[in-house]
């Protein structure tokens, strides 16, 4: 919380805050304070109203769906946003037999230990390409 609403909020510190005020001044910031709290009390209401009605819509949509026998189910998959595609993996580029067994790699992320040290021995990748 900043320094500003740290004093705002706590009485004495605010009462500290506002010493020096006179009268006339500490009567303006009370007019500015209650415009503040009505614009805030409004926007409240409204967001309330809003919501009201939007629960209103969706509530009087179920009953539609009751009396014609429909469930959130038989709609679909409207609710849920379908699962991203994966694509589809690479292929390999580099291949390496290690003790009968074929070790391939795309050329994409993490070496395998296989390829570097057939690397530090001399070889080139291009001595491993499909």
């Amino acid at each position: 919380m900043s320094d500003f609403l740290e004093i705002l909020t706590h009485g004495r510190r605010f009462k500290a805050a506002v010493k020096e005020l006179s009268l006339t001044d500490l009567k303006e910031l009370a007019v500015k304070l209650d415009k503040i709290i009505e614009d805030k009390a409004s926007q409240e209401a409204e967001e309330q109203e809003a919501m009201a009605e939007r629960n209103a819509k969706i509530e009087e949509i179920r009953k539609q769906m009751e009396a014609i026998g429909l469930s959130v189910d038989d709609i679909g998959g409207a609710a849920a946003k379908p699962a991203p595609k994966k694509r589809a993996p690479r292929p390999a580029k580099y291949q390496i037999e290690v003790n009968g067994e074929m070790v391939q790699w795309t050329g994409q992320g993490r070496m395998p230990t296989v390829f570097k040290n057939e690397l530090e021995q001399g070889r080139t990748m291009e001595d491993f390409l499909i």
